[in-house]
């Protein structure tokens, strides 16, 4: 039994990755993984914000969003067969890193990023062309 790898930043393409990776899982026998993560704004950007409350915590609040996702795609039992893993940093790398020794990465086509308008968002694009394993691009 391996191990499928799949992007969900809530975006409807990556729900419907998460979907894929599922079916696919159930095919194969193998275990669905499912990665999100989160990374700082830019000092630049921070700069023009206002101050941060000291209870903010985007760790919990990243897991939170990827627990709902799942539970609102898959159902409560579903989402409980699915392992959760929420990073900090790039989301390309944040996926290449966790699917070292899976057997196959799912992404979706385009999810939410400032590059909607190009035909594979820059996630998808980078992790095609790095992964160690396949990879699997699910268009809408």
């Amino acid at each position: 039994m391996g191990r499928i790898v799949v992007g969900v930043d809530g975006s409807e393409s990556s729900v419907k990755a998460l979907h894929w990776a599922v079916r696919q899982a159930q095919l194969t026998g193998d275990t669905v993984e499912a990665v999100n993560s989160w990374e700082y704004p830019a000092t630049s950007w921070a700069s023009m914000m206002p101050g941060l409350p000291e209870d903010f915590d985007p760790q919990a609040l990243a897991t939170v969003s990827l627990t709902e996702t799942l539970e609102e795609a898959l159902g409560a039992e579903g989402a409980a067969a699915v392992s959760k893993v929420v990073v900090i940093g790039n989301p390309a790398q944040a996926l290449l890193d966790r699917a070292e020794g899976a057997n196959l990465l799912v992404v979706g086509a385009r999810g939410y990023s400032g590059f909607k308008a190009t035909l594979l968002g820059s996630v998808s694009l980078h992790v095609t062309q790095h992964a160690s394993c396949p990879v699997t691009v699910v268009r809408n």
